[in-house]
């Protein structure tokens, strides 16, 4: 039973640890950008006298000098070793993420491979420490540690994507609407885009105005709006890219083509929360379960567990 406890504690400091890393390095809207750059620019904005990049980069902290180039360099080394569909999968997760972290996808797989070796050496360490009752045991926690260590990044990354789609299906009607007021007010598509990435702050906004900035760099807007959709991996938005494809094609009015797919977004968007809303009462059934009936139980059953007792 102790040794339970500390493989869960060690667990918990760790998946701490690697959340706290992440909130800390999270680069603004998902872009990475270079940190030595972005130092010296802020030097030079406040007016301080700087000389050259290494006195930008000694002001640093132990972090940005040691901690993320050595995980870049870790992941350089592993992306020679990792299958290249792994990698490929993991890349596609990191940009459906939003790109969280200033980490490529052979980086975030070495880290995956790390935090396996370290909490399986934990278990190890602990078992030859303390050893279990049974030698199974052993094995189970070995075995534990690993598979938690693998799997707790990738975990932690489908919870970004999850949220980040959340997030994308909640403002997308909201969204419409404001391209269709601005539509209809006389302004094009690519400035309505521009205006509604201006005004929010989400992931939303974040996409259109990727979007905005790749139309201006020269690609088409059917292959912007395309790609878009692939970044965000949202059901809703590939159905709302076509249509303003078609629409485009077929010379339909797009006021008309962003009122229709704001409606539907809408409506789809109450469905989703009417299903939520049915999944609550059987969500519930296990803390009930678990947590309500025993304690419903203790309060009505002991005062006559206590009289019988007396009685006996």
């Amino acid at each position: 039973m102790l040794g339970l406890i500390i493989f869960f504690a060690v667990l918990l400091v760790v998946a701490i640890a690697v959340v706290v890393f992440a909130r800390r390095n999270a680069p603004q809207g998902g872009d990475i950008d270079d940190p030595l750059q972005a130092r010296l620019a802020e030097f030079i904005q406040r007016g301080d006298d700087v000389q050259s990049l290494e006195q930008v980069e000694m002001s640093q902290s132990f972090t940005d000098r040691v901690l993320i180039p050595m995980v870049n360099k870790l992941g350089e080394l592993s992306a020679r070793f990792t299958p290249q569909k792994m990698v490929q999968d993991t890349d596609r997760q990191l940009e459906l993420a939003g790109n969280p972290w200033p980490i490529s996808a052979p980086t975030f797989v070495a880290i995956r491979f790390a935090l396996m070796l370290l909490l399986g050496g934990l278990m190890v360490m602990m078992v030859t420490l303390s050893p279990p009752a049974k030698s199974s045991d052993g094995f189970l926690y070995i075995g534990g540690g690993a598979f938690g260590g693998f799997f707790l990044p990738h975990l932690m990354l489908s919870g970004r994507v999850r949220n980040r789609q959340k997030e994308i299906r909640k403002a997308m009607p909201d969204a419409l609407d404001l391209l269709t007021v601005c539509v209809e007010a006389g302004l094009s598509f690519d400035s309505a885009m521009q205006r509604v990435s201006e005004k929010w702050e989400n992931q939303l906004s974040l996409a259109f105005a990727r979007t905005i900035r790749e139309v201006q760099l020269g690609k088409t807007r059917r292959e912007a709006l395309r790609d878009m959709a692939d970044r965000l991996g949202v059901a809703e938005m590939s159905s709302f890219v076509a249509a303003l494809i078609q629409s485009e094609m077929l010379g339909v009015s797009m006021a008309r083509v962003l009122r229709i797919q704001s409606d539907q977004m809408r409506v789809k968007r109450r469905q989703l929360a009417e299903e939520e809303a049915h999944k609550a009462p059987v969500k519930m059934v296990i803390p009930m379960a678990l947590l309500v009936f025993p304690t419903i139980m203790i309060i009505i059953l002991t005062p006559a567990a206590l009289q019988v007792a007396g009685s006996l």
